[in-house]
């Protein structure tokens, strides 16, 4: 058993999770209210040997956590915090309301109360420290940044020293140009509070700040030619995860959606057109826009007339190629968390990072 755990919630299907279990965590505890993204969690799990968590899953609202705050959740910390030496809650909550791309109704949207309630969980429980991630909107927009900065004033009242960042995928190794504002806490009673300027955001990146956006990348080839490759780290690149991934031979190779309208339109866009709206073709020799499949954003096959498929969208998210999906799960439950997910490779810089700092404190 390792010496720290962490309880998750708005798991899906455990990108999150996976990174700090394989940074060295346990992952303790699993809340996730949407069925199939819950027993998508459950057969990746099974598929990639890892132990289901120590006090179980749950399906419940996170909102049912306050309402009966003397509950399971309650108990399975109280058990933990005799078992590990400390206990993290780490959690996205649902961010369209916060997106650009979403709905933008904000902290008074379904989805984005509920970070206040994220927020809550954390305040009653007084896990030794937090992770909290959410789109960039709910840092660069005027009127979400008010309501972030209110969050935060009410987790220091509790108790908590907070660092934050906007971090980039790309920074750490990732295809995929996604921009992800994180907050992390620790109470104050286990350290000192100028003590949190020494955590290292930068610690576990491989391409700190904009190095990555700063290389000379491919613009856009005619559908169908053979561009040549990038002076740029190949490793960033969605061929090069194509291939660590083998994502032709993978499980889940075959699930993508069959184009209605046919070949033509999906021919006449040009390698490494991502400008618009939707229908972006990836470039072989570049990263990936962000992986979000939603809001009518389709994303197409370099090279092939095609949608990318489920297995290739895995590997723009840094993902394992052990890492599946079950073959019940429907394709649009697929992409779609798929798209919610934090970066593998993201997930896990910040979980070592995090194990360094509260290992010195």
């Amino acid at each position: 058993m390792n010496n720290h755990a962490v309880f998750s919630f708005f798991s899906g299907a455990g990108f999150l999770d996976l990174g700090f279990e394989d940074a060295g965590f346990d992952v303790a505890f699993v809340n996730e209210i949407n069925p199939s993204f819950m027993d998508a969690y459950k057969f990746s799990r099974e598929h990639l040997n890892k132990k289901p968590p120590l006090f179980g899953y749950s399906q419940n609202s996170i909102n049912e956590f306050l309402t009966n705050q003397k509950g399971a959740l309650a108990i399975d910390i109280l058990q933990a915090k005799e078992k590990y030496q400390t206990i993290g809650f780490i959690g996205g909550p649902p961010c369209p309301d916060f997106s650009v791309g979403g709905k933008n109704k904000g902290q008074e949207g379904e989805n984005g109360r509920l970070s206040d309630s994220y927020i809550n969980v954390i305040i009653n429980n007084k896990p030794d420290w937090f992770l909290f991630e959410n789109v960039k909107g709910l840092w660069r927009t005027k009127k979400h940044r008010e309501f972030y900065d209110q969050l935060q004033g009410r987790l220091k009242e509790a108790g908590y020293v907070i660092t934050d960042r906007l971090v980039n995928a790309l920074e750490f190794g990732a295809p995929q140009d996604r921009q992800r504002i994180l907050m992390f806490g620790v109470l104050k009673k286990h350290v000192k509070t100028k003590s949190i300027a020494q955590f290292n955001w930068e610690e576990k990146m491989c391409y700190p700040g904009t190095q990555a956006l700063n290389y000379i990348w491919p613009k856009t080839n005619k559908f169908g030619d053979r561009p040549d490759k990038t002076s740029a780290p190949e490793e960033l690149t969605v061929n090069w995860w194509f291939n660590k991934n083998n994502v032709e031979n993978h499980p889940n190779a075959n699930d993508y959606f069959t184009p209605r309208a046919g070949l033509v339109k999906f021919e006449a866009i040009e390698e490494g057109d991502d400008k618009k709206k939707s229908y972006k073709r990836l470039h072989r020799w570049r990263y990936s826009p962000t992986a979000a499949y939603g809001n009518n954003e389709v994303h197409l096959h370099p090279w092939l007339a095609r949608r990318i498929s489920a297995s290739e969208a895995m590997a723009i998210q840094s993902l394992p190629k052990e890492f599946r999906l079950p073959p019940t799960m429907t394709l649009s439950a697929k992409f779609k968390t798929i798209g919610n997910g934090v970066p593998y490779v993201l997930a896990q810089g910040i979980a070592f990072t995090i194990k360094s700092f509260i290992s010195r404190k």
